[in-house]
């Protein structure tokens, strides 16, 4: 159903009755301009809204937090309201008699005291009596056109939407474009390193294999699954996996490479030891080493490497982690996240959190990726993720990976690239860092 009141509209009533939006039930050019009708969508819902259109233009209505009923009594409600739009200014008229604000009648729709019905005994017009517990001017609130064009009911949900996204972001191809082609042209600061190295750590199901799956599909221009990835209690990467990056399918690669790990798991002995992170980290892993959660890994395993350079190490460790999970997350698996954060601070390597599923987390979002950063409730998750695992909330990057999709959606696109932006980004803080340590040495 597309709703007459415009967006403006809706926002300005909404800005009447707090951090709230609205959802329509009831239209009557759809469901009938009848008593009936109304109350098989409406009854038992609130609070509402209920808005009158008439053929002059004027746009009316009334607001109540009490449920409507076909009880045939009135009800209290010392909050009603009704109003009218003066272009696009709100004109409000309190309820004056709230022991009578809405009668409950089977026959009408909205019935606002004995001052304002609407679908006035089934029929598409407007019962007018200002005075009788609400005073208003009927010239400024219809016009004194009583014939209904449109009649509207909506229930107030409440909502987590801010007024303005707390984070800036462009929501344009251009923007897209932008980033792909930022990505394409990064070259390391260091000329050892042509590819940075970045180590997705997360728990069983977080999406860390999605991740390099979604970043994959954006280059290669439709959805693509070449890591192992889906739902399950245990881990579904068993080996150490260094993913190279194309651009495109028969493109370069891309400077940056993405490794995944076995899933972290909250019990002894099961998932990604903790030992073999100090391993990957200093490059010592080959790729597809077969992980082995009762046993570290040995010097004297199969492609092991023993003097691993620079372009071989860690550059940027990336903690994913699942927006619907953080606030019931193991007090075990966050002792180990803890204690690999811990173990990456000693060796200076910069950390992100990727904070996978917020479109599963919050409806708006859900509605609408574009609203992650007008998401009080991704916000509020964002902060919990940053006090938990002790990194800046500048570090916490929201994303949206592909798992059920069969299209690509240029928004989700532009969140998976700008987190690998901010890969780069930090990468690049760790090579300023190797190369000021190399000329204080030489300065010696």
């Amino acid at each position: 159903m597309n709703s007459m009141l415009t967006r403006n509209q809706q926002r300005t009533i909404c800005s009447q009755l707090g951090r709230v939006k609205l959802q329509l039930l009831y239209k009557a050019s759809i469901h009938g301009f009848t008593g009936a009708a109304f109350h098989q969508r409406c009854d038992n819902h609130s609070p509402t809204v209920s808005v009158g259109f008439n053929a002059s233009g004027y746009v009316f209505g009334g607001y109540t937090t009490q449920p409507f009923s076909q009880s045939g009594q009135y009800v209290w409600d010392d909050q009603a309201f009704l109003f009218t739009f003066s272009g696009e200014k709100l004109l409000k008229y309190p309820v004056t008699g709230p022991a009578n604000a809405v009668r409950m009648i089977a026959n009408s729709g909205p019935y606002f005291g004995e001052a304002m019905v609407l679908v006035n005994g089934s029929q598409a017009v407007v019962h007018s009596n200002p005075g009788n517990h609400y005073t208003f001017n009927a010239a400024e609130m219809h016009g004194n056109d009583l014939n209904l064009t449109e009649c509207e009911v909506y229930e107030v949900e409440e909502t987590t939407e801010l007024e303005r996204p707390w984070r800036t972001i462009i929501w344009e191809s251009e923007k897209r474009k932008e980033l792909i082609d930022s990505i394409k042209i990064y070259k390391p600061t260091v000329s050892s390193v042509s590819q940075i190295r970045v180590l997705l750590i997360g728990a069983v199901g977080a999406g860390k294999s999605s991740f390099f799956n979604s970043i994959n599909s954006v280059f290669r221009g439709h959805v693509t699954s070449q890591a192992i990835a889906g739902c399950s209690t245990t881990s579904l990467t068993t080996q150490f996996r260094s993913y190279s990056l194309k651009a495109g399918r028969e493109g370069k690669p891309l400077p940056i490479v993405l490794c995944d790990t076995m899933g972290l798991e909250e019990s002894t002995g099961a998932g990604l030891d903790i030992d073999d992170i100090s391993s990957i980290l200093k490059g010592h892993l080959p790729d597809r080493y077969q992980f082995n959660p009762s046993a570290p890994l040995h010097f004297e395993a199969l492609g092991y490497h023993k003097s691993p350079g620079l372009k071989d190490r860690i550059h940027c460790v990336a903690y994913v982690i699942d927006a619907c999970k953080i606030s019931i997350m193991p007090t075990k698996l966050e002792e180990k996240l803890d204690a690999i954060r811990r173990k990456v601070n000693l060796m200076g390597i910069p950390q992100l959190v990727l904070l996978t599923k917020v479109d599963e987390a919050c409806p708006l979002v859900s509605t609408d990726v574009r609203n992650v950063y007008k998401s009080g409730y991704i916000k509020e998750v964002m902060q919990e993720v940053s006090a938990r695992l002790g990194v800046p909330m500048s570090c916490v990057v929201p994303v949206k990976n592909y798992s059920e999709d069969l299209e690509l959606d240029p928004n989700c696109d532009i969140l998976l690239l700008s987190a690998v932006i901010q890969m780069l980004r930090f990468a690049d803080n760790y090579f300023d860092e190797i190369n000021d340590q190399f000329s204080k040495v030489e300065c010696k």
